[in-house]
């Protein structure tokens, strides 16, 4: 008796042994371990008829030139491969500029899609795209979009009904102080040709970039995503994205840092960011029914002055959902959980409940 008396206290003590993890948590994994970069950000997911592929971008540090897009895939026993760099800044005449917020998207019956920024800053980048026919393995030379298109900012494009991709993004001025506008772009041509909306809002009453799109049934879509207001975003559509109404302010905490959204099989929404009004911890999940009432769902990080965030999310035709975001600016983690096991509770005033 005194033994096990002495040694439960300290088996409740390692910080990595969660004896008391939520059953909607499947697993939880670092995509590598090390790699050629003290730094990584802004994390992406996709399913591809050969697996999953994830991407970031690492450096020195963000904005640094050396900052490149990294690739890694899943293999069938499922561990991943390291990651590849696959794009760069490096411009004809030998100059190199910083990449930013890679996307991969999977088109029905069409190859795998790499959106990504180059440039110096948000306000200077310009689009490319990238494709590979094998899953991830291979790509091909980049493609500058034409000016003015950016391709999705930072979240994943939606495939409509009629096989249009239509892409959330964003605009950030260089004028002080910057407007931070959303807008939609969309091609029915796999990239080949564009149409955008205008900016859906000054940007200055509320700043808001980095949009997410959710379906609410037949053709109507929201938005949801990151401000400079402490709160998230919501605007919503009843033409499949051709028009936007106002933008508005939910009651959901915003740190102005990025957050991610998906709606599932089953109809309700997901949506993962940082519950928080200052710093980018804790990281959260919340859901609704309906896009306008969310419920707390996980915490699945709450380390104070640590940073967790830029997360991306996806659901697998497995019924699966998965989770990949920035771990303390150093790792790329992956969580994958089972959505019917989630459990949810009330918030009021948008306080996530104890």
């Amino acid at each position: 008796m005194k033994l096990t008396y002495l040694i439960l206290p300290c088996i409740l003590c390692i910080p990595w042994l969660n004896l008391f993890a939520d059953p909607a948590i499947l697993t939880t994994e670092y995509i590598y371990d090390t790699g050629p970069y003290p730094q990584i950000h802004a994390t992406t997911i996709v399913e591809t008829p050969t697996g999953l592929v994830t991407a970031w971008f690492g450096g020195t540090a963000e904005r640094n030139p050396d900052v490149c897009i990294w690739v890694s895939r899943q293999l069938p026993d499922g561990k991943w491969t390291e990651g590849v760099e696959t794009a760069n800044g490096v411009q004809p005449d030998g100059s190199r500029h910083p990449t930013w917020n890679p996307v991969l998207f999977q088109p029905k019956d069409a190859p795998l899609m790499l959106f990504y920024k180059v440039g110096p800053s948000p306000s200077t980048w310009w689009g490319e795209l990238k494709t590979s026919t094998d899953g991830g393995k291979t790509w091909s030379a980049a493609q500058k979009l034409p000016k003015g298109i950016f391709g999705p900012i930072k979240n994943k494009p939606v495939q409509l009904a009629n096989g249009d991709i239509l892409c959330p993004t964003s605009n950030e001025t260089d004028t002080k102080p910057s407007a931070w506008a959303i807008y939609f772009e969309c091609t029915a041509d796999l990239g080949k040709t564009w149409t955008r909306t205008e900016l859906l809002h000054d940007g200055l009453k509320i700043g808001a970039i980095q949009p997410s799109i959710l379906f609410l049934g037949g053709d109507q879509l929201q938005a949801v995503g990151r401000t400079k207001q402490s709160k998230v975003f919501q605007i919503t559509s009843d033409d499949a994205g051709k028009t936007w109404g106002e933008i508005s302010l939910i009651d959901l905490p915003n740190p102005n840092s990025g957050t991610d959204a998906v709606t599932l099989a089953d109809g309700r929404h997901l949506l993962i960011y940082n519950h928080t009004a200052k710093g980018r911890s804790p990281l959260n999940l919340a859901v609704s029914k309906d896009g306008k009432t969310w419920e707390a769902a996980l915490v699945f990080e709450d380390e104070l002055k640590r940073e967790f965030s830029y997360p991306a999310i996806i659901q697998t035709k497995d019924g699966l959902v998965h989770i990949t975001y920035t771990w303390k600016r150093a790792k790329v983690k992956h969580v994958v959980i089972d959505p019917a096991k989630l459990t949810t509770k009330p918030m009021t005033n948008g306080q996530w409940p104890q």
